[in-house]
């Protein structure tokens, strides 16, 4: 069955697949039914919706009837598509590259968020006959129209809000109308290095108001995935062929480090302290204000990425994070374990081919029933710049060894019951019916949210409480039930609430109260949210934030980077009036390894004589000579640091 270059038939490139332990493997779709898929989202029946790219780069005109939105469907419960219907597809439509499908709690609709080119549309199935009736723009001013470095794929989450991001040539983003987007920090959503620059991630409200930057400084970050305690992972791919490629957790309001957080350099740039290896040095990961990496993976093209929150996959995989990466030909998941106020990683392989090199994986997506259905863009390079093969592309399911039935569960969410089991679905689609369901029924379902926050699976009681907060008259009570929960991801969350309701959360009480939490993850939360921790006195928000961060900073440990870059994101702007702070608590106790990071990390011009007094001291080894000297860098001109600098030179 073999085909040269040609490539292989989609049962032939099956049997060639290595599938990870306790899995198996089967061909749900295939050519002729569909070619390219680029990105596929599963709604709440099981469907698998798929953006199909045939007209990208030098193949642009090769469709001129337009790319696709398909509905693959499987309709007698053999675990194999037999209906194929076209959702969308009109001459101009070219290269969606993201999709996300949102029916109504009465089934009878469905919102489908579509990214492509420069702009992100709506489409809209009014009458439920699986064709789009109408579009409608939703943002645009993207750039990077035909590049797979721009706008990305949507997806929901537990707060009921949507995250997503785009890569480094997406620039900018603008609302339908073409006017500039200003974010809920108060920056214009531009990669001016004001503060942002290249790759960034969003998360926004169904309608696209309220906009939120969330991280930035990646360079082609393919996709985000949101837990459902709130917290967004995604990959990012290096600068091809360095071995660069990484997973990352999205610490919000965190730089990560593609370019010079100062001058936009590039990572080959010279600079003091430059990391040891190729990979460390593509991310800036020695410099300070840089957020470190979940995992290094290596050469590759990374491509989609979710959670897996159901049961039915063996345990390894309940929890974890599940990654396409089309460069070594492999989906993987990746379990983490906490490490302080951060996490580590390790590899769990799901679907490799190291035979059959052109399967593609380009996406991953979780069905109702717990199932996985990877997409296989099937070409015999990477990404679309070249594509070499227009007429293939597959899917396929994975499930437990063994496993027979193909029938996903009813969702029926016009009761509170209903309901409440459709939120427990692993599918994201699923959580959207019933989320808004819930939402709508208001008093009648708080009865049966507060017991599914009771519920033994912290992922449950997590995603209640966000429904609880969300429909809350008294925010600070279910605040507080999120704060005394017994696992720390949800007491994280609790934090995670009150930003989200500055009109009506305590902010700044909760994180006073819970500063001195025993895990670092909670307390990670409380150092981020102090950038946002006001007071109307300015002489009171003055002596309780810097006293609510320097309590934070007292229990650093002077190992654990993430804490100390929350830590430093706290500080936002107000860099000598928390230094200040910190060192008259410290006093001559300042240099220990958890002084000296503070120091190093801290932008202000107060920390300038300690700096020099580090770089002076005849103990300092050179290799902290050049990561102090490194952190000088960071500091803006000024008299204090002309001094110092002067003072290093006699």
């Amino acid at each position: 069955k073999k085909t040269g270059a040609a490539g292989r038939d989609a049962q032939t490139s099956l049997d060639s697949m290595t599938v990870g332990e306790g899995l198996q493997a089967e061909l749900f779709a295939a050519e002729p039914m569909l070619t390219n898929p680029s990105n596929i989202d599963i709604d709440h029946a099981g469907r698998v919706w798929v953006a199909e790219i045939v007209n990208y780069r030098r193949h642009r005109n090769k469709q001129p009837e337009g790319d696709r939105i398909l509905i693959l469907e499987d309709t007698d419960g053999d675990g194999k598509a037999d209906k194929r219907t076209v959702f969308f597809q009109e001459p101009g439509f070219s290269s969606p590259h993201g999709i996300c499908v949102l029916a109504t709690p009465d089934f009878k609709g469905t919102r489908v968020i579509v990214s492509v080119g420069d702009r992100v549309f709506n489409l809209y199935d009014d009458d439920g006959d699986g064709k789009a009736d109408r579009k409608e723009l939703m943002f645009t001013g993207i750039s990077g129209a035909q590049h797979d470095h721009g706008i990305h794929a949507f997806v929901f989450g537990p707060d009921g809000k949507l995250y997503f991001n785009f890569g480094n040539s997406g620039r900018q983003i603008k609302d339908k109308d073409g006017k500039p987007i200003t974010d809920s920090a108060g920056n214009i959503i531009q990669a001016n290095r004001k503060p942002y620059q290249e790759g960034m991630v969003f998360r926004c409200n169904l309608d696209g108001s309220e906009m939120e930057t969330l991280g930035w400084n990646f360079r082609n970050n393919w996709m985000a995935t949101v837990d459902s305690f709130g917290t967004i992972w995604q990959s990012d791919n290096d600068d091809d062929g360095n071995k660069g490629v990484r997973i990352n957790y999205v610490m919000e309001f965190g730089n990560y480090g593609y370019k010079d957080e100062i001058t936009g350099a590039g990572w080959r740039t010279k600079r003091p302290n430059m990391e040891k290896t190729v990979p460390e040095q593509h991310w800036h990961l020695n410099d300070p204000g840089v957020v470190p990496n979940l995992l290094l993976t290596g050469a590759g093209s990374p491509t989609g990425i979710t959670v897996y929150e159901g049961s039915l996959l063996p345990k390894v995989f309940q929890g974890q994070v599940i990654h396409t990466d089309a460069g070594p030909n492999v989906c993987r998941a990746y379990p983490v374990e906490r490490s302080g106020a951060g996490y580590t990683a390790r590899i769990e392989n799901v679907l490799l081919n190291t035979t059959d090199r052109w399967y593609r994986p380009s996406d991953v997506s979780v069905a109702p029933d717990g199932s996985l259905n990877i997409a296989d863009w099937y070409d015999p390079g990477v990404g679309g710049h070249g594509a070499g093969d227009l007429e293939r592309g597959r899917l396929f399911r994975i499930t437990p060894k063994g496993h027979k039935s193909y029938k996903s569960p009813k969702i029926d969410v016009s009761t509170v019951d209903g309901a409440i089991a459709a939120l427990k679905n692993p599918n994201y689609a699923v959580r959207y019916v019933a989320w808004q369901a819930l939402h709508k029924m208001g008093d009648k379902a708080t009865a049966a949210l507060q017991a599914m926050a009771k519920d033994a699976n912290p992922r449950y009681r997590a995603r209640a409480i966000w429904l609880l907060a969300a429909g809350a008259s008294d925010i600070n009570t279910v605040i507080a039930q999120a704060a005394g929960d017994k696992s720390d991801d949800v007491r994280g969350m609790a934090i995670r609430i009150a930003r989200q309701h500055p009109k009506t959360a305590k902010l700044n009480d909760l994180i006073a109260r819970m500063a001195d939490d025993k895990s670092p993850l909670v307390r990670r939360e409380c150092a981020i949210a102090v950038r946002i921790f006001t007071f109307k006195d300015a002489e009171l928000h003055t002596r309780l934030a810097a006293a609510t961060w320097t309590k934070l900073a007292l229990q650093y440990d002077g190992k654990d980077r993430w804490y100390l870059e929350a830590l430093g994101i706290g500080v936002g702007d107000r860099h000598d009036l928390f230094f200040d702070y910190w060192i008259d608590k410290v006093g001559d106790q300042w240099n220990t390894p958890a002084g000296r990071d503070i120091i190093w990390r801290s932008r202000s011009k107060q920390a300038l004589p300690y700096l020099v007094k580090i770089m002076k001291d005849p103990k300092t080894s050179d290799a902290d000579k050049a990561r102090f000297t490194r952190s000088l860098d960071f500091h803006p001109k000024s008299p204090e640091k002309d001094a110092a600098l002067l003072e290093l030179l006699q």
